[in-house]
């Protein structure tokens, strides 16, 4: 078994990417990071983790980080539990750098929670757990008022509002700053933002963002509380999946709370299909 440490994006892309699409679904986070890290490598100030573990030249996991350093590492699906643990080790031991989570299948996710805990004597606490889902294609769904459009510069006042309160729905200890957050859709060539309208009046969105080779991640699913249980949430994400698979991309991707049966019934109901299960552990 041996880790290899990859300095830049490419490499590490070049080296990696048949193993993450073996489960393209599953690995959609890591992919689409990555895609971004490839875009910026030119401006990156601080050098992000990236590993993968071989044994007999094959890839068997493969791990990323990237900073700020307050952000969780990221753990592919692995063949091997012990590569597991000797990134753990590698992280802890070899480069000398604490981190405060991880995210991964499980029961990778909890494997390497016990095994930092070993490391470091810091207890864990498990975090929330999700479902990914993909779409290949989007089922019927009853008509609702109002219409999809794009977010504009004129919608970042109440955006930056309802990205806060999506942030207070979330049980992360890392809470981002809306306003950032709202910022970095009209920034970034990676990342759209879509608004439902109904007689002019925005009441729901949905984002989509970090594009894998074949598919893309729809994100920032919220309604403004006074519009919710119309219909709203799920004709956006029915509309912009249905979008995004016109512009060619074969699958839609996205990240559910297991504790949210709302959420999980509206996107089963568009036609999102649950492929795997992740959790968060907090140290």
């Amino acid at each position: 078994m041996k880790i290899i440490n990859f300095d830049r994006p490419l490499e590490y892309y070049e080296r990696v990417k048949d193993y993450l699409l073996e489960n393209e679904a599953s690995h959609n986070l890591i992919l689409g990071i990555t895609n971004r890290l490839l875009s910026n490598s030119d401006r990156l100030t601080d050098r992000p983790y990236l590993a993968a573990v071989e044994e007999n030249n094959k890839i068997v996991a493969v791990a990323l980080r990237t900073p700020p350093y307050k952000y969780k590492l990221i753990l592919s699906r692995v063949l091997n539990y012990d590569t597991i643990k000797a990134i753990a080790r590698d992280i802890y031991l070899n480069l000398k750098q604490e981190i405060p989570g991880i995210m991964a299948s499980e029961p990778e996710a909890e494997i390497f929670a016990e095994e930092w805990q070993n490391l470091t004597g810091k207890p864990y606490k498990k975090g929330k757990s999700e479902y990914i889902y993909q779409l290949r294609s989007v089922k019927s769904i009853p008509k609702v008022n109002g219409k999809i459009r794009e977010a504009t510069n004129s919608d970042r006042s109440f955006l930056v509002d309802w990205f806060r309160g999506f942030y207070e729905t979330l049980p992360d200890p890392i809470i981002k700053n809306p306003k950032q957050v709202t910022d970095s859709f009209f920034i970034s060539d990676k990342r759209s933002l879509y608004i439902w309208e109904n007689n002019n009046v925005p009441v729901s969105m949905a984002g989509c963002s970090d594009p894998t080779p074949n598919g893309i991640r729809i994100n920032a699913v919220y309604t403004s509380p006074e519009y919710r249980s119309k219909g709203y949430a799920t004709a956006c994400v029915a509309s912009l999946s249905q979008m995004l698979l016109n512009r060619g991309y074969k699958y839609c991707f996205l990240f559910a709370n297991l504790t949210n049966p709302t959420s999980n019934y509206v996107y089963q109901k568009i036609g999102y299909q649950s492929v795997s299960q992740v959790s968060d552990y907090w140290f």
